[in-house]
């Protein structure tokens, strides 16, 4: 009697233990961070595939995915190989000096994308930023628009980072108040709308067209089908770049590995971040053929990181992890699993479901009080973390390398959470 007395006071002590420790963990943040984010309070210390688990020990089902970086699964063994060989040999050169490694990664990637030319950065801002400057030194040496004179149409609800010239662009008053004055050279146009980028492109100053295949910030706003390609026919036929940011829908988020391929559009500027890691290392790509890429001379851009010996052997294993285990067909298959037994649930909170392959999103009507940040605290009470985006929407994006099994075991999560309110 006295021992199993001795092993649950142990028992409970370890546990107040962990919720200390937890506790801890959130006030230093508090205390010693910028508050620039509100994180759900889970204190997380482990992950592995579709998994993750807190410093008390609880297992979650992880439906957020670091927004789309870990689409290969947290801590996959043959990335996190690559990571610990290179990092042994040789890390960071800069560009001052060749590397053994860099050279085979921008043949992999560039084949693998079908590009002649990558630009190496490490993350999504940067590979955006390195975009829209690409896009402008085009525009005055190979279309002829005079100095300083060069557009970009961007949409309405894009999130493409946070750098004041990216929120210059944005229509967002959480991202860009109080940040000014504001980078010039931006036209504004609603998402969705092929009448507003014809109108838009009547301006001869136009250079690039920049767009997000999904907007997944904005709630995972799906386009009409067909907007990709006639907005690239559009720009084609007024000689302006089409530039996709596939940031987060990229990597075979979306059920190919491209989401520009569900329409069969090459963009001329293709932005990679996030997953072409699978999590692990910072790294992000700007593609693009010769007739653009090598607008930009030596000393004109760089990054000290970009391109940098273990982030090149990363990525070409997180780019074959991808095609190994068949993750874009595993997202496509899944995401529509998920969203027919989501739109099953009957609940007055689930105004609109709506997606494509694994990156998701429920739009949550308020209920005696209860809004979509209560969903998510009581989804993580039970096992299932996502986060809300614009207050009333919850994104739902599962590492790729996820199971129908475990998919179905998280949608009853979502439903018994749903139907508690």
């Amino acid at each position: 009697m006295f021992a199993k007395k001795s092993i649950i006071n142990k028992v409970m002590e370890l546990k107040i233990a962990n919720i200390t420790a937890s506790r801890q963990a959130i006030d230093m943040e508090e205390r010693y961070g910028a508050h620039n984010y509100h994180p759900l309070p889970v204190v997380l210390n482990r992950g592995q595939g579709v998994y993750v688990w807190d410093v008390e020990g609880k297992k979650y089902y992880d439906f957020l995915s670091a927004y789309s970086a870990v689409n290969q699964g947290h801590c996959h063994p043959r990335i996190v190989e690559a990571l610990v060989k290179q990092s042994q040999t040789l890390a960071l050169t800069s560009r001052a000096f060749y590397n053994d490694a860099l050279g085979p990664y921008e043949k992999f990637i560039c084949e693998y994308f079908g590009y002649d030319k990558v630009l190496p950065m490490n993350t999504g801002a940067e590979a955006v930023e390195t975009a829209l400057k690409l896009c402008r030194k085009w525009a005055y040496l190979k279309k002829g628009i005079k100095e300083n004179q060069a557009k970009i149409i961007v949409c309405e609800n894009n999130f493409h980072g946070r750098t004041i010239t990216v929120i210059s662009m944005s229509t967002d008053p959480d991202a860009y108040k109080d940040y000014g004055p504001y980078t010039p050279g931006f036209i504004k146009i609603p998402y969705n709308d092929l009448n507003a980028l014809a109108e838009a492109l009547k301006d001869e100053n136009v250079a690039g067209f920049l767009v997000e295949p999904i907007q997944g910030e904005a709630g995972v706003f799906v386009p009409d089908d067909g907007y990709l390609s006639k907005s690239y026919e559009l720009c084609k036929s007024k000689n302006v770049l089409f530039i996709a940011d596939e940031v987060q829908t990229g990597i075979a988020r979306t059920g190919k590995r491209l989401a520009c391929d569900h329409e069969n559009v090459k963009p001329d500027i293709l932005i990679l971040g996030k997953a072409i890691s699978g999590g692990v290392y910072p790294v992000s790509a700007v593609l693009a053929d010769d007739n653009i890429m090598l607008c930009i001379k030596p000393g004109e851009h760089g990054s000290t990181y970009g391109g940098n010996p273990i982030a090149a052997r990363v990525a070409v294993v997180a780019l074959q992890v991808v095609e190994d285990e068949k993750l874009a067909d595993n997202a496509e298959r899944l995401g529509k699993i998920f969203r027919e037994e989501i739109k099953k649930i009957d609940s007055p909170m689930i105004e609109l479901v709506r997606g494509k392959g694994l990156l998701n999103a429920v739009v949550i009507k308020p209920h005696n009080g209860k809004g979509a940040w209560d969903v998510c605290l009581k989804m993580a009470e039970l096992g299932l973390l996502a986060k809300p985006t614009h207050e009333h929407i919850i994104r739902f994006a599962p590492p790729l390398v996820i199971n129908e099994e475990q998919l179905r075991e998280a949608v009853d999560i979502f439903k018994k959470t749903i139907l508690s309110f």
